[in-house]
């Protein structure tokens, strides 16, 4: 167990189905695939502490020991965040500036007493605006002016900006362009190998076997399939989302 940083142990979404246990890595990137409504979204949030499990226990390491995730509150305690699907509703904070949608959940590290320092909060941002490549021509203006892709990455500084130990992506790359994809490709990969550990559902079943070291494939709220190395292919995941031998 020293390598492992998320432990999912006699999990299952229903109260009476069956179980797995998954084991995840320091450092590793486990996608999630199925078709929509089959778990893998209830699965990912189960992981987030905003719903609980049917069944089982999932549990982060700390310095200290593991610790049972079972709540959001909890979750994002013990160094666990989540980028939700839809920015526009869930995400940005759309009447707010870039800057302040960036430094929203890490307000805390920029107060001096009673005051913000805003310098602080200035260098934080310009060190995840050039990790993240992020195009904001006044980040003082609302956040909705602008790109959908450049939104996106706001989002994922303000999780980074937190060092958590383990992300939760939740379909990370719908909706932005092919150069943004490319940036977020290689940012995940630093950070997993930087020792940081990812779950990524993916609604792209390319993207998923490309990015990620294991695939945990959904069906009908249960897990369908595992797969790794030679098995993790385009027509595996399809044939257990169907149901299908491969």
């Amino acid at each position: 167990m020293a390598d492992t940083m998320l432990a999912i142990e006699g999990f299952s979404l229903e109260r009476q189905g069956p179980v797995f246990d998954e084991p995840v890595a320091v450092g590793a990137i486990i996608g999630l695939a199925g078709l929509d409504g089959h778990g893998q979204d209830e699965f990912l949030e189960t992981l987030a502490g905003l719903r609980p499990p049917g069944q089982g226990l999932i549990s982060k390491r700390t310095q200290a020991a593991m610790r049972p995730i079972g709540s959001f509150r909890a979750a994002a305690a013990n160094g666990v965040v989540y980028l939700p699907r839809d920015r526009r509703t869930m995400g940005i904070f759309p009447n707010l500036s870039v800057y302040d949608n960036f430094a929203i959940a890490s307000l805390k590290r920029d107060l001096k007493g009673l005051f913000i320092n805003i310098r602080a909060r200035r260098q934080r941002y310009e060190r995840f605006r050039d990790q993240l490549s992020i195009v904001a021509r006044d980040p003082d203006l609302p956040i909705t002016g602008l790109s959908g892709g450049n939104q996106q990455k706001v989002l994922l500084a303000r999780l980074l900006a937190r060092d958590p130990d383990v992300l939760l992506l939740n379909d990370p790359t719908r909706g932005v362009d092919v150069a943004t994809r490319q940036v977020l490709y290689s940012v995940f990969r630093q950070l997993a190998d930087d020792g940081m550990t990812l779950v990524v559902l993916s609604s792209e079943i390319e993207e998923a076997v490309m990015l990620c070291d294991r695939l945990l494939v959904f069906r009908e709220r249960q897990l369908a399939a595992r797969l790794t190395g030679h098995d993790k292919t385009p027509e595996r995941v399809i044939a257990a989302m169907f149901g299908r031998p491969s």
